[in-house]
C-alpha cells in the first residue's frame, strides 16, 4: 500500500564502465542488461507482482516482496545471472560487466517509485569504490555481488542451494552514511580479489598532499580557493585536492 513501508529484498544492478560507452553503444548495453537479468528472474521463478523494477539508465533497481525467499535470490538468481552474462559476453564485442548491490529491509512505495534507507544502502554498496576495484582486479569476471552485513548474517552465512558463504570476502567500506561492513563475491572465484586495506580503491585519488610549509623563520599565509589553487605568499600553486573520480559513488 502506498505510503506504508513493507519488508523487501533490494537488488541494484549497475553496468561497470558504462560512462565510457558512446550514445550508439548504450542501447545495446541496456538491452543486454535487461535480457540477462530478466531471464535470470524468470529462471528463478521470480516475476511480477512479486518483482518491481525501476530503470536507472545504466542499471536496474529491483524490489522483491517478502514472499520471495531471500536464499533464492543470493543463490539461484545470482548463479543464473552469472551464466547468462557468460553466454551473452561470448557473443559480444564489448563484454557486459555488472555490480549487484543487495540488502533487505523496509521499502516505501509512492506514485514515483520506491524509497527507503534500505534502498539507499543497496545502491551505495553496488556503487562503492571497492566493488568497482574488485572487477578491475578480476578482468575475466563479469559480475561482483555486494551484500550488506545484515544480509550476509541472516541469509548467506547459513548457506543453501547455490549459496556458498566461504566464497565471500569481508571489507569495511566508507559510504555517504558512514562506514559499513560489506561482503563481496565474484561467481566462479573461490574468493574475491579485494584491494589491499589502506590503499585507494578504484575511482579514488588517495589523500590530498600536504600544504606547502614555510622556510625557517618565515611566516606563510595560505589561502585556499575552490579551484584547487593555493596562494602561498608570493607564488601560486595548483594542487590535487584529492577529489574522488566518482563523487558520491556515481558511475
Amino acid at each position: 500500500m502506498e505510503g506504508e513501508a513493507e519488508y523487501g529484498f533490494i537488488v541494484n544492478l549497475d553496468a561497470q564502465g558504462s560512462g565510457l560507452l558512446s550514445d550508439s553503444e548504450k542501447p545495446d548495453m541496456r538491452a543486454r542488461l535487461y535480457e540477462v537479468s530478466g531471464r535470470a528472474f524468470e529462471q528463478a521463478g521470480i516475476r511480477a507482482p512479486r518483482l518491481y523494477q525501476e530503470d536507472r539508465g545504466d542499471g536496474i533497481l529491483s524490489i522483491l516482496t517478502s514472499t520471495v525467499a531471500p536464499k533464492r535470490v543470493v543463490g539461484e538468481w545470482l548463479e543464473y545471472l552469472h551464466q547468462n552474462l557468460r553466454e551473452s559476453n561470448d557473443r559480444a564485442r564489448v563484454p557486459l560487466r555488472l555490480r549487484a548491490g543487495m540488502h533487505i529491509g523496509p521499502v516505501t512505495a509512492d506514485t514515483h517509485g520506491r524509497s527507503g534507507r534500505a534502498v539507499d544502502l543497496a545502491c551505495r554498496l553496488g556503487n562503492c569504490d571497492t566493488a568497482k576495484a574488485v572487477l578491475e582486479l578480476a578482468p575475466q569476471a563479469a559480475l561482483v555481488a555486494v551484500v550488506s552485513d545484515r544480509l550476509y548474517e541472516e541469509v548467506v552465512r547459513p548457506g543453501g542451494r547455490w549459496v556458498e558463504p566461504e566464497r565471500y570476502g569481508r571489507r569495511e567500506v566508507r559510504l555517504k552514511e558512514g562506514p559499513q561492513t560489506a561482503w563481496f563475491m565474484v561467481p566462479g572465484l573461490p574468493q574475491p580479489p579485494l584491494p589491499e586495506p589502506g590503499k585507494p580503491a578504484a575511482g579514488t585519488s588517495g589523500p590530498a598532499p600536504a600544504a606547502p610549509t614555510a622556510a625557517p623563520g618565515r611566516v606563510v599565509n595560505n589561502h585556499n580557493h575552490g579551484s584547487g589553487e593555493i596562494i602561498n605568499s608570493e607564488r601560486i600553486e595548483t594542487i590535487n585536492i584529492g577529489r574522488s573520480a566518482h563523487p558520491g559513488g556515481e558511475r
